[in-house]
């Protein structure tokens, strides 16, 4: 089995420490470097190329918002995972802008964290229920007029596969784990999911989830 080579960043010795202990009480997973500030995360992860870097984004040097940006930019194929006791609105949304594949408060469960590495290392989506909930209440409260109407789309038809999809991507499920729900194609997700984008005018992964949140959390209203 391959293991997840993981870079971790955050300015706090102890805080590093113990997740490496924790991490690799997990067979699956390998720690690979260690970075104390910003720019060293994106030193560190042009350097070494890991799976994922785990980062927190109060860091010295480069803020961990800035880091991910340049780390996204580069090293494309690194997948980031914050690891922050930041709930912060703004916070929740830049990182997701930076192309972030998941957000984490530290005071996660360690099997939670775990699912969230393996799931953004999978090229997925994975999010405390307490950034779930940030999402959701941003998106149903300061939407502009034209998420507004993306949001509803009365009058852009969803096929009854395709709003499947959309709720299993507001569940942080990736394309794999839905394939196996709806017993088809990982490659036929992907189209399916190329289609719902192209037909609500989103652009991005992280305007997708937002949306694919808020249209559930309106139906739970």
């Amino acid at each position: 089995m391959n293991k997840i080579r993981i870079l971790l960043a955050d300015d706090h010795p102890m805080v590093r420490s113990g997740l490496i202990r924790l991490l690799e009480s997990y067979k699956e997973f390998t720690v690979i470097g260690e970075a104390g500030d910003g720019e060293e995360a994106v030193e560190m992860t042009r350097a070494m190329k890991p799976d994922i870097v785990i980062i927190d984004l109060s860091m010295p040097k480069l803020s961990g918002i800035e880091a991910t940006k340049l780390i996204r930019k580069n090293n494309p194929e690194t997948k980031v995972l914050v690891l922050t006791m930041h709930d912060n609105e703004e916070y929740v949304y830049q990182i997701f802008k930076c192309g972030a594949g998941g957000y984490m408060l530290k005071n996660t469960g360690r099997d939670d964290l775990a699912a969230a590495i393996r799931a953004v290392a999978q090229g997925g989506t994975f999010f405390s229920p307490r950034v779930s909930e940030i999402m959701v209440n941003a998106y149903l409260r300061k939407a502009d007029a034209r998420e507004d109407h993306a949001a509803d789309h009365d009058d852009i038809p969803l096929t009854k596969r395709e709003k499947e999809i959309l709720f299993f991507i507001a569940d942080g499920l990736n394309n794999t784990q839905i394939a196996e729900k709806l017993f088809i194609s990982a490659r036929t997700v992907d189209t399916h999911r190329t289609n719902i984008m192209h037909k609500l005018d989103i652009h991005d992964a992280a305007n997708l989830v937002r949306y694919a949140l808020g249209k559930k959390g309106k139906q739970r209203l």
